[in-house]
């Protein structure tokens, strides 16, 4: 059976007639030791890849886009005009509004972007890296013990790094110069320019359409 950073179930499926088995249970039991052992070594073999891929997403060594200073600029705004002072609330609008909302859909799904087709096993890998990703983006500490998930416990070492890389990539974004509305505009009317070929108004026009048909009367 294939599988890299999770297994397919958590407990092995035995037969009816021999569920009652003291030496079945047991071995039951010694079933998630040996797959810890593959599965730390799977871990070793993807952790340069899992490391690079953080570090490109946060990192701020390139110009951050400009949609992203600009609203997370509008974020810190509006954390001062309704003066929310704790920054855990400001860190978690960030991080629903970009690592949670984008990234965690491109690492799920790498098809949205690359013409590939992921099997079973893929999914589950990415499942894992993603998860490891969510967990990164949080400020409280997960308590993890024996009996916590070992996909959870595979990157329990690794989070806490992964959280310092999160807290300085919202942190440089605040220091760098910030966003105008006329420079908001511009990019928005490039960007309007150099697509404006590649996409089917009709297309929209029908989507439009029909979400205005099914909701007319509340609309």
């Amino acid at each position: 059976k294939l599988w890299h950073l999770v297994k397919p179930t958590e407990e092995p499926e035995l037969p009816k007639h021999r569920r009652g088995s003291l030496r079945d249970r047991e071995r039951a039991k010694a079933i998630p030791e040996i797959y810890l052992t593959r599965l730390l070594s799977m871990k070793g073999t993807l952790q340069k890849f899992v490391d690079d891929l953080f570090q490109v997403i946060l990192s701020t060594n390139r110009p951050v886009p400009l949609a992203v200073k600009y609203f997370f600029d509008l974020l810190d705004e509006q954390a001062i005009h309704y003066g929310i002072t704790d920054p855990e609330t400001i860190h978690i609008w960030k991080t629903n509004s970009l690592p949670l909302r984008f990234w965690i859909n491109i690492i799920k799904n790498p098809q949205f972007v690359f013409d590939v087709q992921t099997s079973d096993n893929v999914d589950a890998v990415l499942l894992v890296i993603a998860q490891t990703f969510m967990d990164s983006c949080t400020i409280a500490d997960h308590k993890l013990g024996r009996d916590s998930p070992i996909n959870k416990l595979l990157y329990a070492r690794d989070i806490p790094r992964y959280k310092q890389m999160v807290e300085r990539y919202y942190a440089d974004i605040r220091q760098t110069i910030s966003a105008s509305d006329q420079e908001m505009n511009s990019a928005l009317a490039e960007l309007s320019r150099n697509y404006s070929g590649d996409l089917n108004s009709l297309v929209a026009l029908h989507e439009l359409y029909k979400y205005i048909n099914k909701y007319y009367d509340q609309v």
